[in-house]
């Protein structure tokens, strides 16, 4: 089966290695993914005052195009992506009048006509994969590792796009636990990475980095698994820059949830880009004897 895919940026750049361990997966899982033609930057941030439409113009722009390619569906890796491409998408689905606006000022763009879907990666592996048959195509279940899942924010937050509830999200557990890990569950897997703050107060983040892991590591997990490239980077970078401001402390591996699905399946470890992460994460692999 084809799936339209919406990259968004950081894919293409700093979290190449969540799209190719994806791909990898989505390959060998029997299906395809087909980037959309003519895609722009999401926007990053939806607004969520009354009066500002214009943060919501980039992505109606991408949910105009899925609809010039006949598609009803759109997958996408990134967490703020899915959660911005959502809001706009609800915002139009909740008001005429905020469409007709945005309509009326793209007009050089087919109007909207709200029959998109926007999907994230895991929830196409939940519900429409499955877990169960997931775990059928294990190859090399990743026995003993003990790993944290963590949430961040964008998958969860607000309510009205969230993937899983708020408080006691599950999807990134079940996944683990389909894939042979030990579910390391602790407070802090909602708490928020820091986000944008790592760009003028990278001192503030590596205290978050340090907060989350060091709770994951008192819970005993070996490594962290997420889906946010922007909390990747802050967890496992700023986590590392961590360990300058802490005596004794080291900052355990981070996964993209992807690279793990791949080394569970048995694919091939160069699709899983590891060598653009700050904390080596295939000593842990060896060690559990995953590769």
């Amino acid at each position: 089966m084809d799936l339209l895919y919406y990259p968004g940026c950081t894919v293409k750049t700093s979290a190449k290695c969540l799209e190719t361990s994806g791909f990898a997966v989505i390959k060998a899982l029997g299906h395809n993914l087909v980037e959309m033609e003519e895609w722009n930057c999401c926007g990053v941030v939806a607004s969520l005052t009354d009066d500002d439409l214009m943060h919501h113009l980039a992505p109606l722009r991408n949910l105009i195009h899925a609809e010039d390619q006949g598609q009803e569906k759109i997958v996408t890796f990134c967490d703020m992506c899915g959660n911005t491409l959502k809001q706009t998408n609800l915002r139009v689905q909740e008001s005429e009048e905020n469409l007709d606006t945005l309509n009326n000022f793209m007009d050089q763009e087919e109007d909207y006509k709200k029959s998109v879907d926007v999907q994230h990666f895991l929830e196409f592996l939940r519900d429409d994969v499955g877990f169960a048959k997931l775990k059928k195509s294990v190859k090399k279940p990743l026995k003993g590792m003990k790993i944290m899942p963590y949430y961040g924010c964008t998958m969860l937050r607000p309510r009205e796009v969230a993937i899983d509830d708020a408080e006691e999200p599950r999807i990134l557990a079940d996944l683990l636990k389909s894939l042979g890990a030990e579910v390391i569950d602790t407070p802090y897997k909602i708490e928020c990475c820091g986000s944008y703050h790592t760009i003028e107060q990278k001192d503030l983040t590596a205290k978050r980095a340090y907060r989350i892991s060091s709770s994951a590591q008192k819970a005993g997990a070996d490594a962290i698994m997420l889906s946010c490239p922007m909390c990747k980077f802050n967890l496992d970078h700023r986590g590392k820059d961590a360990e300058s401001l802490y005596d004794g402390y080291k900052q355990i591996p981070v996964y993209y949830y992807t690279q793990l699905i791949a080394m569970a399946m048995g694919l091939d470890i160069e699709e899983c880009g590891f060598d653009s992460h700050t904390v080596d994460p295939i000593p842990l692999l060896k060690e559990k004897k995953v590769i």
